[in-house]
């Protein structure tokens, strides 16, 4: 950890201007949460009308304590922070606390007094967290330069977790959440503006402690991609795990009507993409951020993720299949020998399979349950088990199931969980050490998200890959905004992309000879031009045509019809037919923070309706591509379906990966690209991409 993160989460000393006596107060509470918790520095109060606050004592101004405090938090009014932020960077402080609202999240003008604050620290070496921070703290050390409310509420206490947010609510709920359950975290960082240290490079500080386990993150903004990439990097190599929750939706995001990839994508996808690529698990509430964290801290190894459903309840055991299949939780294929061992130990009414059904017999024979859980462990194909427990009274042990429970997980390195409806069988699992879930629907995420997660981060990019490492010379290209098929098509032929063969004509002459040059088959002709790149719509596409006259009918009404859309320089193509075994969609959307996205999915007009796609965030490999297009709704066409050959997949992931790659040399000027049709072949016979839109925004 540098010295600037050293002076946030265990400085020598700490300043805090504006203090208060009142410990309800924002300049009051760190205080009193430094002087309970543990802190052992020195603490100078800054408030000119007050001798002592608090049992220390204070000082008129900062000059007065005559030597710099490695920390401050600056407790003061807006207008009276600039100020503050001078004397503090004067004075040598290293790193302050701005609790101050009143700066960017109000407009321009807050935007500019907030980089006043940022130039006036860095100016004298000093770093901010914030302005409007509900601010920082590490309760290893007790320094708390934060003033939550929360911390009076629910005590603190040292664990294996770290909480960095951009919100304050943000930070404590999960941090209450956990707290509730028993578990210790670390450090809680509430970052608010991120004018200057942001919730990124927070990560990154405390990616480096060696007793983190886990890193819980809240973003509304990804304001520092490398940083984050450089936390998952450490965090990973260290067996270390971040869950992400990324809320809202950036500004950048914005993108054209006219691209439909550019609609399907957005920039969630290239976030979505981005954490993946980094083995940052992406939650979707604060519920799914704290779920798994039992099984985070334990750490057993989740293997493939093949799971075992098992409880005295046949209606939880489906229930609970039926919910892993909902999360693509692979349920274990049993050996025949495991399903013959559990026939001898299961009564005769129980069922031997996955989900296993225990029966009531699990209340009266003490031996059943660790006897089966032996077996279990014993097969290969049981990487994890869940174990229901939808009751248990009198005649119930239910101290030795947990205690068995436990001590199976703890042995085999086994990930185990439970579920129970019961506040008192839950709290009997718990005390033992078994991550333990009201429902068995929670049981069931939490396993499906901790062995997602491990698969994602076993994945994930080297560690030195960060955005932009690697990426080639920026390439310009000629040209802005959409650019017609002909054009389009030239600049996928240059890429590396497969395209028909084609020719770009202004009349119906030209395009009768374009008929005979492409050797006397069936063609297509299309109206092209820039202004209308949504053909289909006005009536600008036709099909099979056979002879020289039909094309010559087709050319002129297509021209007749872009002169009527006020087209200037009406032209059309003139293109093989061509069939193929189905139609894909491949697509590019350059999110200006991440890069090139590649999306790839089912082509043909009803692509917006269906968006049965996946994205990859360039560059990427012909094996990333398969991987991606295994989650396809569309996957099982590959491997050839009644009519449908095995398709050519090979050859749609070369082309997405020359896609990607021709996209980051142009990804200065190049905004978005959509293919569709792109007419994938039987296996070995290739893609083609029978029409295209390309849009450039210019140098």
């Amino acid at each position: 950890m540098t010295e600037i993160f050293q002076a946030l989460f265990a400085p020598a000393s700490v300043a805090v201007i504006g203090a208060s006596d009142n410990p309800n107060k924002v300049g009051g509470r760190p205080i009193h949460y430094m002087r309970h918790f543990g802190y052992a520095g020195e603490v100078f109060p800054v408030n000119p009308g007050r001798t002592t606050i608090q049992g220390y004592r204070a000082y008129p101004t900062l000059h007065d304590i005559g030597r710099a405090p490695e920390a401050a938090v600056i407790a003061v009014s807006g207008d009276a922070t600039l100020e503050q932020v001078r004397l503090c960077a004067e004075a040598g402080v290293r790193a302050a606390v701005i609790m101050a609202s009143g700066f960017a999240e109000t407009g321009e003008a807050g935007r500019r007094r907030q980089q006043q604050l940022v130039d006036a620290a860095n100016a004298g070496g000093m770093r901010l967290v914030g302005p409007n921070a509900q601010g920082t703290a590490n309760f290893a050390s007790g320094a708390v330069l934060n003033f939550s409310t929360m911390f009076m509420e629910v005590t603190p206490q040292d664990g294996p977790v770290a909480i960095i947010s951009q919100s304050g609510a943000a930070s404590v709920m999960p941090y209450a959440l956990l707290r509730q359950a028993g578990l210790g975290v670390r450090y809680l960082v509430a970052t608010g503006n991120d004018a200057d240290l942001d919730a990124c490079a927070m990560t990154a500080a405390v990616a480096g402690d060696p007793e983190v386990r886990l890193i819980l993150v809240y973003l509304e903004s990804i304001t520092d991609p490398a940083a984050l990439a450089r936390a998952a990097a450490l965090a990973r190599s260290r067996g270390a795990s971040i869950v992400a929750v990324k809320a809202g939706s950036s500004q950048h995001g914005a993108r054209a009507a006219a691209s439909h990839t550019g609609a399907l994508v957005g920039n969630d996808a290239a976030i979505d993409a981005f954490l993946a690529r980094h083995g940052i698990w992406r939650a979707r509430d604060i519920g799914e951020l704290v779920r798994a964290v039992p099984l985070y801290l334990q750490g057993h190894v989740p293997g493939q993720g093949r799971t075992v459903v098992m409880s005295h309840s046949g209606a939880v055991g489906v229930m609970s299949a039926d919910l892993a299949e909902r999360h693509g939780l692979p349920l274990a294929a049993l050996q025949p020998s495991t399903l013959d061992r559990l026939g001898a130990i299961l009564p005769e009414f129980g069922t031997a399979g996955n989900p296993l059904d225990m029966t009531a017999a699990l209340m009266g024979k003490g031996d059943m349950f660790p006897r089966v859980l032996d077996t279990l462990g014993a097969d290969p194909q049981a990487d994890m088990l869940m174990v229901g427990i939808p009751v248990a009274g009198p005649g119930y042990d239910v101290e030795a199931l947990a205690r068995d429970a436990a001590a199976f997980s703890s042995r085999l390195g086994k990930p185990l969980v439970a579920s129970a409806p019961q506040q008192n069988v839950r709290a009997a699992f718990v005390r033992h050490g078994v991550p333990t879930f009201v429902t068995e629907a929670d049981a069931v995420a939490a396993l499906a998200q901790y062995a997602g997660h491990a698969r994602l981060a076993g994945a994930a990019a080297e560690p030195e890959v960060e955005p932009e490492a690697g990426w080639p010379a920026l390439q310009p290209l000629d040209g802005i905004g959409l650019q017609d098929e002909a054009r389009s098509l030239t600049l996928l032929a240059e890429a590396g992309v497969p395209v028909v063969p084609y020719r770009c004509c202004a009349n119906a002459d030209d395009a009768v000879a374009a008929f005979a040059a492409l050797g006397g088959g069936a063609v297509v002709v299309k109206g092209c031009a820039a202004e209308v790149p949504h053909k289909s719509e006005h009536g600008l596409v036709h099909l099979r045509l056979a002879d020289a006259p039909a094309v010559a009918q087709a050319a002129e009404a297509c021209l007749a019809t872009l002169r009527s859309l006020g087209v200037a320089s009406p032209r059309v193509v003139v293109a093989s037919m061509v069939r193929g075994r189905h139609e894909f969609a491949l697509g590019v959307s350059v999110d200006p923070v991440f890069g090139p996205l590649v999306m790839i999915g089912e082509g043909g007009t009803l692509l917006e309706l269906r968006k049965d796609v996946v994205t990859l965030l360039a560059p990427f490999t012909v094996a990333d591509v398969k991987a991606a297009c295994a989650r396809l709704r569309l996957a099982p066409l590959f491997n050839g379906y009644r009519d449908i050959p095995v398709l050519d997949l090979d050859a749609l992931a070369a082309s997405a990966v020359a896609l990607g790659n021709w996209a980051l040399r142009h990804r200065g000027t190049l905004k978005s690209v959509d293919i569709n049709p792109l007419m994938v072949m039987a296996a070995g016979d290739g893609v083609v991409a029978v029409d295209a839109v390309v849009e450039l925004q210019g140098a």
